[in-house]
């Protein structure tokens, strides 16, 4: 945010039904940071003292102030070394910030992007930050920031420099969109699709979709909805905004409908996985084209990247320019499709930030590929899936997890490793599908001591978030480099 004062900040709480009581020196300089972890205090920042189940946020602010924080907003007074601005709900100050900061900026011509679907939002987002970062000052999310505090957290970032907002924005119920949205406003929003993440909370696929198209409704009119055109329940949605329409797709050129229309044609995949293909735009008759050469490991970036160029061009950026930019693109989130090489020539794609039925087939069918180039050069070379529980799929998780285990056999992975609460189902999906796959079940602590790697291998190792299986991506990576050290 822009430096201030911490009176003025009291202000604009005021002004949006939230008065703050000012306890300190009100005309203290408060910013550029704002944070709610009091071990990211920067000189200058607010610290946001938010309560949690376990602990409140106001009893660090003193510690915040120890690493320079000027301000806290907090739920009571701490008597902390530096100024408070006591709130009733310190969750709701930080929404009602984000909101005054936003339509600052937003008055002078910054343009918020928003994104949301029910997979690749947080690859969509990167790719997108880095298309706009050519154009000018650009704030998005680190990770995946999409909820109802992430989101306000990274629209605090703003000042009078930013020239674009990215916010990606998560669901989970009806409603929650719609909150985010009225606390970061887009301009321009996009749906990526409608899968099985969350089915379990939603209950159905259509239950996903009213969640999500309130993106849409909250556009203004002059605003953009970018649709995937290859979902019929996302490409249905134009019917629920009055903003102008833009569509993209891999699977040939959009709509008659749409303003603009954005398709990625001869694709192609080297053998790590990586796209290459000639983007289309198609806006007010003129037709133009661009090579794009991905640097993203997954056939399923290419839908990303068709997503980020249709926001980015409804942003105003020149076809050329999204084409350089997607092809210089490099994975900025941790833990998403990260490929590493081991001392002794295996591969490791290490994709443990989050998994769903949709991104796990996806990156089966990846590393399957890749696999099969590898072996190639390397007969003997396996393939294999460390796979760990798909969360909050509700009733139908061991149908899901069954259908993943067999869609693993079907590709043609050499080993699967099972490990969780569903491990069975994964195990029983892939011995049904049929005897090619060793398939076992393993606890997390086990996995990589029962793994004997070789040159040529290739591991693909994918969980939801609470497994934290990217500790056996590190068990690997250190087994190997002990072996190779005797």
């Amino acid at each position: 945010m822009r430096v201030t004062s911490a009176q003025r900040l009291a202000r604009l709480l005021a002004a949006a039904g939230i008065e703050p009581s000012v306890v300190g020196d009100g005309q203290v300089p408060v910013g550029p940071d704002v944070v709610i972890d009091n071990r990211a205090a920067t000189a200058g920042s607010l610290f946001i003292g938010l309560p949690g189940e376990r602990v409140d946020g106001a009893d660090f602010a003193a510690a915040a102030a120890e690493r320079g924080a000027a301000a806290a907003v907090v739920g009571h007074d701490v008597g902390a070394p530096l100024t408070r601005l006591v709130v009733p709900d310190p969750a709701a100050a930080l929404a009602a910030l984000a909101r005054a900061l936003v339509d600052v900026e937003d008055r002078r011509g910054m343009t918020t992007l928003a994104i949301t679907g029910s997979s690749g939002k947080t690859s969509t987002k990167d790719l997108l930050a880095q298309v706009l970062e050519r154009l000018g000052p650009t704030v998005s999310p680190d990770g995946n920031h999409n909820n109802e505090i992430g989101v306000p957290l990274t629209a605090c970032g703003v000042d009078e420099r930013t020239r674009f907002l990215v916010a990606e924005m998560g669901a989970r119920g009806i409603g929650h969109i719609r909150t985010l949205c009225a606390m970061v406003p887009p301009r321009i929003a996009a749906v990526l699709n409608i899968g099985t993440a969350h089915l379990g909370e939603f209950g159905s696929r259509e239950a996903i979709a009213r969640a999500k198209v309130e993106i849409l409704e909250a556009l203004p009119a002059d605003g953009w909805a970018v649709l995937n055109d290859d979902d019929r329940l996302v490409a249905a949605m134009a019917g629920r905004t009055g903003a102008r329409i833009a569509r993209w797709s891999v699977a040939g050129r959009p709509a008659g409908d749409a303003e603009l229309a954005v398709w990625a044609e001869d694709i192609a995949l080297d053998a790590l996985q990586r796209g290459a293909f000639t983007l289309h735009a198609l806006r007010e008759g003129v037709h133009g084209r661009v090579p794009v050469r991905l640097g993203l490991v997954g056939a399923h970036q290419v839908p990303n990247a068709a997503a980020a160029a249709a926001m980015a061009l409804a942003a105003g950026a020149p076809l050329g320019s999204v084409g350089a930019a997607l092809s210089g693109a490099r994975t900025r989130s941790p833990l998403r499709m990260e490929l590493v090489e081991t001392a002794r020539g295996a591969a490791i794609v290490n994709d443990c930030y989050n998994a769903n039925p949709d991104s796990t087939a996806a990156a089966l069918r990846a590393v399957a590929a890749m696999g099969a180039a590898r072996r190639a050069e390397r007969p003997d070379a396996r393939v294999i899936a460390v796979l760990g529980d798909m969360a909050e799929l509700g009733p139908d998780a061991d149908a899901l997890h069954r259908d993943i285990g067999a869609l693993a056999a079907s590709l043609g992975y050499d080993e699967l490793v099972a490990v969780g609460e569903h491990a069975g189902a994964l195990v029983a999906g892939a011995t049904a599908a049929g005897p090619g796959t060793n398939a076992r079940a393993a606890d997390k602590a086990d996995v990589a001591g029962s793994l004997e790697l070789g040159a040529g291998d290739v591991v693909l190792v994918k969980a939801s978030r609470v497994l934290a299986l990217e500790d056996v991506t590190a068990q690997l990576i250190d087994r190997d480099e002990e072996g190779t050290a005797r």
